[in-house]
């Protein structure tokens, strides 16, 4: 039979998928959302939910913030999905207040009605909580000499002089102050590394997990943590300068701008196709699925550059990537994930990068996206975070 689940943020990019996905299964969906203007644009001033979602679903426009309407949307669900949040590593270190209210506050509102409205907590059998890969900091690593290390950011001093790859910060013996300094190899980086979030939006994110995962413990609520990798796919925000790196190359590359690159190309990442991300949500459902934190991503790496130049190719543009050398604060060299966890319970990340790169450009094509990236960029560097 099917169950009521509300999606916060459930009309953005990834929620929006996910509903089309629980909907279709039978489940009765309600979404809350406040159409973020940064995200869905005139949308949010008309006050008109975006012409993909879903008409199976039911709609409730609210802020997180508000007690009044998370309560409200909460009526009768069973399992709660919380997606809604503020993203963007950049902008999250001028607007702290937001991002800590919005990400931080609105998580609190939720867990404070679970732990003070015992009709509403009696009836939720599963919290799943939308998390990032951005609470790792920099990625795990191979030492030649100490094996596993966990590396935390670069100094500004290695980053000045445009030394981008991490090395060993080990010492060399139990006597000994001098650095180890080998250069270190990544790999998978899996859940048990340690912590260590390098902006604003990556301390929010970790503060929602540990939140979550906290009070589901405490008031036996099984709550599961999705730590997402870098998403891509339809329905991104192209006209949002702080959203993920596919969709700021896509809207640079329709505006007939070339892709800028920051430090020189080669740092990596995990690109996890939205419909996978949504695979992974709904295994989550299950009771039988254990509760704790999961990597959702594709397990394999790649360079930031190979993505823009993937890009470009399928729109079959001959405009080459603009490579910055300079860096900006909080950014980390290597991160990609390790799912052997999640594989475990039947995840199987299903669309390659080639795929998922034609279906999104096959889709941009008839978008229209403001290419907002200098103002953003200035605004960054006026502020000394871009070097």
């Amino acid at each position: 039979m099917g169950k009521t689940i509300l999606v916060s943020g459930g009309a953005g990019f990834i929620g929006s998928h996910l509903v089309d996905d629980l909907v279709a299964r039978g489940h009765h969906v309600r979404v809350l959302d406040n159409l973020d203007p940064q995200v869905h644009g005139s949308l949010s001033e008309q006050g008109c939910w975006p012409s993909y979602c879903h008409l199976g679903a039911e709609y409730i426009l609210g802020d997180v913030r508000d007690s009044a309407v998370f309560a409200k949307a909460l009526k009768d669900v069973e399992i709660v999905y919380h997606l809604a949040a503020v993203v963007g590593v950049g902008q999250s270190m001028y607007d702290i207040q937001r991002y800590s209210e919005v990400n931080i506050g609105g998580t609190s509102v939720l867990l404070d009605i679970l732990a003070n409205q015992q009709t509403i907590r009696k009836r939720v059998r599963r919290v799943i909580v939308a998390s990032s890969m951005s609470n790792y900091g920099e990625g795990e690593y191979i030492c030649p000499i100490h094996g596993h290390v966990y590396p935390q950011l670069r100094s500004s001093d290695q980053l000045h002089s445009n030394q981008w790859e991490p090395s060993c910060p080990k010492t060399l013996g139990t006597d000994s102050d001098k650095v180890c300094g080998e250069r270190l190899q990544p790999v998978p980086t899996q859940e048990s590394k340690p912590l260590h979030a390098t902006s604003i939006y990556a301390i929010t994110k970790k503060t929602q997990e540990e939140m979550c995962l906290t009070i589901g413990e405490a008031y036996s609520i099984p709550t599961v943590a999705l730590r997402f990798f870098n998403t891509y796919g339809t329905r991104q925000a192209l006209s949002n300068p702080y959203t993920g790196v596919a969709a700021i190359f896509s809207s640079r590359l329709l505006n007939g701008n070339p892709p800028i690159i920051f430090e020189d190309g080669n740092q990596l990442r995990d690109f996890v196709h939205v419909s996978d991300l949504v695979q992974a949500n709904v295994l989550a459902i299950n009771e039988h699925f254990p509760v704790g934190v999961y990597n959702v991503g594709s397990g394999n790496p790649i360079s930031i550059l190979d993505v823009a130049k993937t890009l470009t190719g399928h729109l079959g543009l001959t405009i080459e990537p603009k490579i910055l050398n300079q860096f900006r604060a909080g950014d980390i060299r290597h991160c990609y994930a390790d799912v052997t966890k999640i594989q475990n319970q039947g995840y199987v990340p299903r669309m390659t990068l080639e795929k998922g790169i034609a279906e999104l450009v096959d889709w941009i094509r008839d978008q229209h996206a403001e290419d907002l990236f200098e103002i953003a960029n200035k605004s960054l560097h006026k502020r000394g975070l871009t070097i």
